[in-house]
């Protein structure tokens, strides 16, 4: 099997089959961490907001959220033991720099967080339910489509991330207008249909008899694609407005 996110690979839960002698990793289980997480990552990201709002700075809070967050990420894809440890810790440093970059572009377009707010967790519910009654097949057609189209914005980022330190710019990446809107609209399009990858590997994994732990790692996992879908909603939106 194949996803796009690096934490949720079939050879992830392949390794873990049927060695569970205890409890055993559920859907319910991991919608029930993964609740917890967004609640540490929400109280994290109010409190970068409420200092950005005080006037302070909160520069190295997004970047200490940003760093910190990628780092803890890596150990969790690479040791899944770590996640029920691990995942909170990457929840609440993500939480830093969602308040902190939130606070700043609610400062230039007032509303605009309760817009990407409300967008990402629509599309994560509509997208559930097309999963959970098969509107949407995970086929694999589907996977490779995704995970091609993935894997080719996390390139263009990087070398845009590259080039910037050369004073050059990805022509129309960052641009307000209709290419740069269309461009941003197919990149949070690839985004949400990650969610519908995380799903299916979740539940393939549940299927497993996988250890106990590992709802911890499917929730950190989809927090991944939360967290990268809802900074792609909001940089749509503030396209939008400046256009």
């Amino acid at each position: 099997m194949r996803s796009a996110n690096p934490a949720l690979k079939g050879t992830t839960f392949d390794k873990f089959r049927g060695i569970s002698v205890g409890k055993q990793m559920t859907l319910s289980g991991t919608v029930y961490k993964t609740l917890i997480l967004l609640i540490v990552l929400m109280a994290s990201a109010f409190y970068t907001w409420h200092q950005y709002n005080l006037g302070n700075t909160v520069g190295y809070l997004i970047l200490t959220g940003l760093i910190g967050g990628l780092i803890t990420a890596l150990i969790i894809a690479f040791v899944p033991r770590t996640a029920p440890l691990l995942a909170p810790v990457y929840a609440a440093l993500e939480g830093l720099a969602v308040g902190g970059i939130s606070a700043s572009f609610e400062s230039q377009f007032n509303g605009i967080t309760l817009q990407a707010v409300a967008l990402t967790f629509g599309t994560l519910f509509a997208l559930l339910l097309a999963y959970m009654f098969r509107i949407i097949k995970v086929t694999h057609n589907f996977r490779l489509i995704v995970f091609s189209a993935t894997a080719g914005i996390m390139l263009v980022y990087l070398t845009s991330f590259i080039l910037g330190f050369f004073g050059i710019s990805i022509p129309y990446l960052h641009s307000t207008g209709p290419i740069g809107i269309g461009i941003s609209l197919f990149i949070v399009v690839i985004a949400a249909l990650n969610l519908v990858l995380d799903f299916d590997f979740i539940e393939y994994g549940a299927n497993q008899r996988v250890p106990k732990y590992m709802e911890w790692y499917g929730a950190f996992g989809l927090m991944v694609t939360l967290v990268w879908l809802y900074f792609e909603i909001l940089h749509l939106l503030a396209k939008l407005r400046r256009n």
